[in-house]
Parts: structure tokens; sequence; C-alpha cells
């Protein structure tokens, strides 16, 4: 019997230690791609916060290689948040709108109750593949909170296991669903507002764009696009070149994302970031909204190396028909189409790869007469709202950020 304990410590001391090697591997494996910039929001901050993600990651691909979970089920549950308490200026509500997970913020009333109340549609970011109502709580109460509106987070379907476009046609659905009922919630249908962060500003986009011509529904108030991803034919852009490496969110892994969402794996993760996914006759196309051309040179000043002649596969390119659909990348669709979008709010944040989608499609809306406030963050980075109020990981740019959403909310 002494034997065995002894030969269980053993093993127990030899499986530790084994992991723990595995975790620092993988530590220096990622590190020494991350760049983090001085000019960046409390950057020891962010190195704190992006040293706990990739520690997540890596406990997860341990986890996967002994077949307990897959590392995106682990880094899902890490990520996932948990339900706050409730809150006395609010009542929160648990539903589905058309068999969709929403969340429901209603203010408790300060006006009278006949009055009908503004309306926010929320969708979360997280790469199409993490987080959920739950991650983005504090977000949905702080702007329920602060601008007096109603806000209803969707809980739309996760890739890989759902494919684009299951979560755009989520979120669509819960919003059609939600205008159609508008008044039963005590909201104004002619005050409704599609939001999201990054993922969840791609889908804000896209739904907006969708609704933009529809005749059986109320004309959307407002889009928020937060930090959002708006295309994947150009990962080569001045903002992607010179943010690489800033977390929370990689050159890299924004295409790993975009791979996920739309094939349910990364295989050719090296082909998008090389651009031999776009034919020349798709990259002629939208050259005239796709092109570092019509980003203005003062973000081009910490540095642009022009796009070198790709090497055209046909076999690549095939396989990514869909990503010319403006559901998928909005900053693609016609001018039809924008012309007739709702007034705009676009927040970008200097040290991220995505800050050139924005300002990408800001010029678009503002070429084509739609109204733009634009946000930007020159000390912020991808997800900085998200730490708002952290506790000591807590970034001011962030809140910042917020609180200027919330004030384009109230001034609609």
């Amino acid at each position: 019997m002494e034997f065995f304990y002894i030969l269980l410590v053993v093993l127990l001391v030899v499986f530790t230690a084994l992991f723990t090697l595995a975790i620092i591997r993988t530590l220096q494996v990622d590190f020494p791609n991350v760049h983090i910039p001085p000019g960046v929001d409390q950057p020891g901050k962010l190195r704190a916060v992006h040293a706990h993600m990739v520690f997540t990651s890596a406990v997860g691909k341990i986890l996967e290689k002994m077949g307990v979970c897959t590392e995106i089920t682990f880094t899902r549950y890490m990520r996932s948040g948990k339900k706050r308490g409730p809150e006395p200026q609010l009542c929160l509500q648990d539903m589905h709108f058309g068999g969709v997970p929403v969340r429901l913020y209603l203010p408790r009333p300060r006006v009278p109750s006949a009055a009908l109340r503004p309306a926010i549609i929320f969708f979360h970011g997280g790469g199409w593949i993490y987080c959920s109502i739950d991650s983005h709580d504090n977000i949905c109460r702080y702007i329920a909170r602060e601008s007096g509106s109603v806000v209803v987070s969707v809980g739309y379907r996760l890739a890989p296991e759902h494919k684009y476009p299951a979560a755009y046609e989520d979120c669509l659905h819960a919003t059609v669903h939600f205008m159609r009922n508008a008044e039963h919630y005590g909201v104004d249908s002619a005050q409704i507002s599609v939001c999201g962060d990054s993922a969840g500003g791609n889908l804000a986009a896209a739904v907006s764009q969708t609704l933009a011509g529809r005749a059986d529904l109320p004309r959307l108030r407002a889009q928020i696009l937060i930090y959002p991803g708006l295309q994947a034919v150009d990962m080569d852009l001045p903002s992607y070149q010179q943010n690489r490496g800033v977390p929370l969110l990689l050159r890299e892994r924004a295409a790993f994302f975009a791979l996920l969402y739309l094939h349910g794996d990364a295989s050719h993760k090296q082909d998008v970031l090389k651009g031999h996914h776009v034919s020349p006759e798709m990259r002629q196309k939208y050259k005239k909204w796709v092109s570092p051309n019509n980003i203005p040179e003062r973000f081009k000043a910490r540095g642009y190396n022009p796009q070198k002649t790709r090497d055209i596969t046909a076999e690549i390119f095939k396989k990514f028909e869909r990503i010319s659909e403006p559901s998928l990348c909005p900053l693609l669709a016609e001018d039809a189409v924008i012309q007739q979008l709702p007034e705009s709010f676009i927040l970008t944040c200097e040290y991220d790869v995505l800050r050139d989608d924005g300002l990408l499609y800001k010029k678009r809306l503002e070429d084509n007469g739609v109204p733009v406030t634009w946000c930007h963050l020159e000390d912020g980075f991808h997800a900085i709202i998200s730490f708002y109020d952290y506790g000591w990981l807590s970034f001011p740019s962030g809140k910042r950020g917020l609180d200027r959403v919330v004030q384009f909310i109230k001034g609609l």
C-alpha cells in the first residue's frame, strides 16, 4: 500500500511537471509574436490581460491533447462570463425571439408609463466563436442604464459548429421579431437601432443593410459599429501591418476567426493572409472600396508597405466565392444599398488590425450621403470597451469609448 502511494505521488509530480512545461512551451511560442506599442492605454495592464488569454489558450490545447475537451470549448467556458445579480434600475428578462435566445434590459420607469422608449439591439463580439449574452452583460447594462434605452442582447449561434450564415440569420430573425413587436416592450418602433462590437459590429452592419430596403418594417434609427470587422478581401491594409502583433486581436487570429465562421476550419489561413483567396476580377471590382488609397495618410505614419503582386490559385479562390456576399463582408455592398443606411456611429482604435475596416466603411457611408459620427480612440486596442469596468484591469480609454456610444444614443 505504501508503494502505491509513493507511485501515485511520483506520477502526480511527473504529470504536474509535464503540464507546466507544456504551458511554458505554449507561452514561448505565442509571446514572441506580440508587440505592445508604448502609445497604447496602460501597456502593462494590456500585457497582463493578454498573458491571461494566452494561458487560457495553452491550457485548452493541453486539455484537447488529453482528450478532455477541445481548446475552443475550454476557451468559451473561460470567456462566457456569468449573469450578474439583479440591478435596481433595470428589469432583466431572458426569452427567445423566433427561437433565438435574447436578454432584455428594461429600464425601470422614470418616465410616464405611456411614453415609449428607444431600443438598442446588441450583437456581442468574440470572433463569431466565443462570448455570449453573459460575457457582454456589463456593457448592455451600462448602455440601458445610462441611455434610458431598452437593450436586446442576442445570443446567436457560434462557429465552427454553426457556420456562416447562421450567426447573421439569428441576428436578423431576432431583430425582425423585435421590430414587429416593439410596442409590446414599450418601445417606439421608429427609434430602434442595431449595435455590435467586433464580430457583432459585422453582424450589425449586415443586418442594417438587409433591412435597408424592407418596406414591411420601420426604418432603423441608427447603426452603431464598435471596431467592426467588415471585409476579408485584404488583410494587408496599413492597420493589419502596423498592428499585426498587438493584442487583443493579432492579424493571424483575425484570419482564423473569419475562416472558422465561413468554412468551419482554418486550413487556408496562410492563403487568406497572403491574399491568394481573391481572384483578380474580384480584387479589381472592389479596389475602389477596399484600398489603402482611401485611408488618410496620417494612419500610414507608423509604417505601410504596399502589397506585392500575389500568386493566384484558382482552386483556392473558388472556395471563397461567398466572400463577396455583403452579409459576410458588409464593406462590399453596392452603393444603392449603402445610400439607404441609417445614421451611423463608428468607433475605431488606433492599435487594432480592424481599424482600417472602420475607416473604409466611414468613407463609403459619407461618400453616399449617410451621416456618420466617428469616435477614434488614439490609445485604444481591440476589445477595449469590454474592460471599461474590470476592477484593477480597467482601461479608462474603454470607458471613454463606451460613454461616446451612450452620448450618441441619447442624441438620436
